[in-house]
């Protein structure tokens, strides 16, 4: 823009010399403006002390020196406006004469001569992680890490008794401890490396090491956001991150599948791209400009998630503006956008083996459906045929005539019994029993859409429930009507409020269905007015008319209906059974660079490119949208790109002492920490590579060196019969620090790995092995999650499920995860609420840990539970029981103190007082 202030600025004589940058110009600057545009410091993106960055501009106005043209540059806007909030610099105005030769400058071309800024812009490309693996002398791990101690005047520790190292590598690898009997093989063997294959063949480890990976993608089965609704679909991601880490998927092929699995014959996959939160059609406004904002917001979340997952980069910081520390510019940030701007939230049919395995079962399980509907219709009494049919049921209504030609069926509702009527599915068939209104062609007066409910498109989809029901938008009134693509012979229509029988509100108490055949002319088939009356506190009406009927027809009717329900339902589950919450696919939408981040503010059109300081990969704008996704993947799975294999090895380093090489496990750019161990971690990626990207082989390099076998104390001969303590309750002898001054004034957090890293397990190890241990845990696998809470989403007032029940005792992992709505004992444990991305779980210690762990519901039926299989397996002998316990719980035996000082406490509290001492032991609750 001009600003015609300025053309009142005192000009300058055409014999006067040009502006000299380094005498005249650069001395402003210095004085005034560097301070807040210098070299520590760039508010807004702007530096003035680089010439390349100064002409470049900065975040909101560039560029802001438009060299021959003072009145464009908003650089002399700002040091020239009369308002208060914009005069730059801010501590008051410039002289004139400064203000004229600033002027004067960019108006003869703002002339900044090469080689003589004070500065050096530093290259942001020129950074460790950015560059190629580096080659190494070492090849073991130990070996890289003795080197580095030696660095320090260090040494490793000796090595951790067996049953400390089997209890360790059993908790990291599988997440529960050891059963006895394990202990007892490997004390006989001594053979780790065959502990370690059985550990890794185990479907525990899947379960375990998939935690970890749900973490950092954040995954969850509800929306999130305020509404938080459910997302019924989503699980089938779950179980394939489960079955890839069971079966060893390459990692290479792990990436792309979430990527590009689609195409790969993974479907569940690609439920990566769409694990974030997401505004639901209800919760965005009508208006374009919000319709824009929320999909760039669903975009966002993708190439956020791609980026911290598998490069380890805040990519999303370019959204606004260029990083400020990585080299990505925004220009990166949306042509990294347009690699994903076809993909959709949303469900998609799965097509894996089970799925249509489930779908054979599904022809069934109609057919059952529709010989059923056939032998109920005989006794379901036709409309307007003088006989009173039955009352109108929330769950279920039949209505049938006459068979009649329809091309069209409308169904108006002319009454409710309280606000907009909701109907969950309308159901329309013909007189072979086929229900032709499904996934028809629908319309409707209105729809109330509330947060991916009550939509026109769950009127017909197949599923019941009010969660998949269309509500008007108008009280007391509202039509439905189905077209079909020929005319159909019907005899009855189908319909309910809530065929899950949770509500009765919104109810249709009186309506009309209608049908129109080729010609248009609408005739009416069936009418409430010859139904019961409605009486919503009569609840003796039977679900049919039993006028004229004998009792054995009575029978009959009631047993089909009885029969129908449990085939509805099964016809439900096997429905879900087939979807997958994985993203749907359309074309791309056309990506611009938008200004300041805004989409009411886009500038040029970008391509898909990858970052440009990590690649040159560029495609068009006409390429597919599945072809867009397949070259990213590539591109991210290459071995040639720097930063994929030391991203991964990070975390699997991380999942086994408990912090990674890189302190910050999903940034290795400019801002994240640097790794104790570069060369390690280099080997470490080029081993990865080098395996064929088998993670269990990373596994088995870590878990078999000497520095993973380590104890986690230091032990001076001296010590070795006074380290111990009896009160093993409080703190076992396994954790036992002992410290040696110069290790722990060197390295007192262990990084540099003198001794193992003892740390509390997670959340879901300390549930799953209460269970493991009390013999409560069902090991089932896969699946639909059980419940935590009361709900499975919603907008608040979540009760915990606090009592044990068949679902929950499965492995944590299984549970529904709410979004934002930690679980009621254990998220207490750091346990991840999937708000966000929780690459690493910051180990807290507060009260109420304590207080969940010793007097929940959980704990004392599990303690329970564990008394009653003690006394089941080890007879009526206190001592007996005793030791059982503290084998089945902390692998040993008990000390002869221990044994003096509980026996007393189990004849007068009882054995479960013992076990729910136990399970708040830190032996119990922390990695040897």
């Amino acid at each position: 823009m001009r600003f015609p202030s300025l053309l009142l600025l005192v000009t300058t004589s055409a014999s006067a010399a040009p502006v000299d940058f380094v005498r005249e110009v650069r001395p402003i600057f210095e004085k005034h403006c560097y301070e807040c545009h210098g070299e520590k410091k760039q508010k807004s993106g702007l530096r003035l002390d680089i010439k390349s960055e100064a002409l470049k501009g900065g975040d909101k106005h560039a560029p802001d020196i438009q060299a021959g043209d003072a009145a464009k540059s908003s650089l002399i806007h700002f040091i020239t406006t009369t308002d208060e909030d914009e005069i730059m610099p801010p501590k008051g105005k410039l002289a004139s004469e400064d203000i004229e030769t600033l002027t004067r400058w960019i108006n003869e071309g703002a002339h900044w001569p090469d080689g003589v800024d004070l500065a050096k812009l530093e290259d942001r490309r020129d950074h460790w992680a950015f560059k190629p693996l580096a080659k190494s002398s070492l090849h073991s791990i130990d070996a890289f890490i003795d080197a580095k101690l030696t660095e320090k005047g260090l040494h490793r520790s000796p090595p951790a008794d067996p049953v400390t190292w089997l209890r360790r590598v059993t908790f990291d690898l599988t997440g529960l401890p050891p059963t006895p009997e394990e202990v007892a093989a490997f004390s006989k063997s001594k053979d780790h490396a065959a502990v370690v294959e059985r550990l890794l063949v185990s479907p525990r480890y899947g379960e375990h090491w998939a935690q970890h990976w749900l973490d950092v993608v954040r995954y969850a089965d509800t929306h999130g956001f305020e509404v938080n609704t459910e997302r019924p679909n989503a699980w089938p991601y779950r179980d394939y991150v489960i079955r890839a880490f069971n079966n060893d998927t390459p990692y290479d092929r792990f990436i792309k599948e979430q990527i590009v699995g689609d195409a790969m014959g993974e479907d569940a996959a690609t439920g990566f791209l769409v694990t974030a939160s997401v505004l639901l059609p209800g919760q965005i406004g009508k208006d374009e400009p919000s319709k824009r904002l929320a999909r760039q917001d669903s975009i966002d979340e993708i190439v956020v998630n791609i980026g911290q997952t598998f490069l380890g980069l805040s990519i999303g910081c370019a959204r606004c503006h260029d990083h400020k520390f990585d080299p990505i510019s925004a220009k990166d940030y949306y042509s990294m956008q347009a690699f994903v701007a076809g993909v959709e939230y949303g469900d998609r049919e799965l097509r894996t083996p089970e799925a249509l395995a489930a779908r054979e079962e599904l022809k069934k399980v109609k057919a059952q459906l529709t010989d059923i509907e056939k032998q109920l219709s005989r006794f379901v009494p036709i409309a307007k045929s003088g006989v009173k049919r039955p009352m109108i049921d929330a769950r279920e209504n039949r209505d049938r005539f006459m068979p009649v030609k329809a091309r069209r069926v409308r169904f108006t509702i002319r009454d409710t019994n309280k606000l907009e009527p909701c109907i969950d599915e309308l159901e329309v068939f013909t007189t072979t029993g086929e229900n032709i209104a499904l996934n028809a062609p629908i319309t409707v007066s209105g729809e109330k859409v509330s947060a991916d409910r009550h939509e026109q498109r769950f009127v017909n989809d197949g599923n019941y429930g009010n969660s998949r029901s269309w509500m008007s938008n108008e009280v007391g009134k509202g039509w439905v009507m189905v077209e079909f693509p020929q005319e159909q012979e019907i005899d009855r229509v189908v319909w309910g409020r809530d065929r899950q029988g949770k509500f009765k509100d919104r109810l249709a108490t009186s309506y009309v269905i209608e049908t129109a055949d080729d010609s248009g002319a609408w005739r009416v088939v069936a009418d409430s007015d010859d139904r019961q009356r409605y009486d919503e506190r009569d609840r003796t009406q039977p679900a049919f008319s039993t006028q004229g009927l004998r009792q054995d027809e009575i029978a009959e009717a009631q047993r089909l209906i009885d029969q129908k329900r449990p085939l509805d339902e099964q016809l439900q589950r096997i429905s879900a059974e087939q979807k997958v919450f994985a993203g749907t696919f359309r074309t791309p939408d056309d990506i611009h660079l938008l200004n300041r981040g805004d989409p009411e503010q886009p500038k040029e059109s970008v391509v898909p490119a990858v970052l440009s300081a990590l690649g040159t990969v560029t495609l068009t704008n006409e390429t597919a949208e599945q072809e867009r996704r397949r070259v990213l993947a590539d591109w991210i799975a290459s071995p040639r790109n720097p930063l994929t294999a030391r991203v991964m090895v990070n975390r699997i380093w991380q999942g086994h002492f408990g912090t990674g090489l890189v302190e910050t496990p999903s940034d290795f750019g400019r801002m994240g920490v640097k790794p104790t161990h570069p060369e390690l971690l280099d080997w470490l990626a080029a081993e990865f590579i080098k395996s064929g990207w088998s993670v269990k082989h990373m596994h088995r390099l870590i878990v078999m060196s000497e520095t993973y076998r380590q104890s986690s104390k230091t032990m001076r001969p001296s010590d070795n019969q006074t380290g111990r303590q009896s009160d093993s309750l409080s703190l076992s002898p396994s954790l036992i620090v002992y410290k040696s001054p110069s290790a722990n004034t060197i390295d007192s957090d262990a990084r540099l790995l003198w001794r193992f890293p003892s740390r509390r397990l997670e959340a879901e190890s300390i549930r799953d092995s209460m269970l493991a241990v009390s013999g409560l845990l069902d090991l089932k696998m896969y699946g639909r999650g059980y419940n935590l809470f009361d709900k499975r989403g919603g907008l608040s007032g979540f009760e915990p499920v606090d009592s044990l029940t068949p679902d929950n005792k499965r492995r944590m992992i299984y549970a529904h995860k709410v979004r934002r709505e930690p679980e009621a004992v254990f998220g207490a444990f750091d346990c991840p609420d999937a708000g966000q991305s929780t690459a690493i779980r910051r180990a807290s210690t507060t009260p109420i840990q304590a207080l969940n762990l010793f007097n929940s519901r959980f704990t004392l039926d599990t303690a329970s539970a564990f008394a009653t299989r003690l006394q089941k397996e080890a007879g009526d002998d206190i001592a007996a029981q005793i030791t059982s316990a503290y084998k089945l719980a902390l692998n040993r035996s008990p000390t002869t103190a221990e044994l003096h000082d509980t026996g007393p406490t189990v004849r007068e509290y009882g054995l479960s007082a013992l076990c729910r001492a136990l399970f708040n032991s830190n032996e119990f609750l922390f990695m040897p």
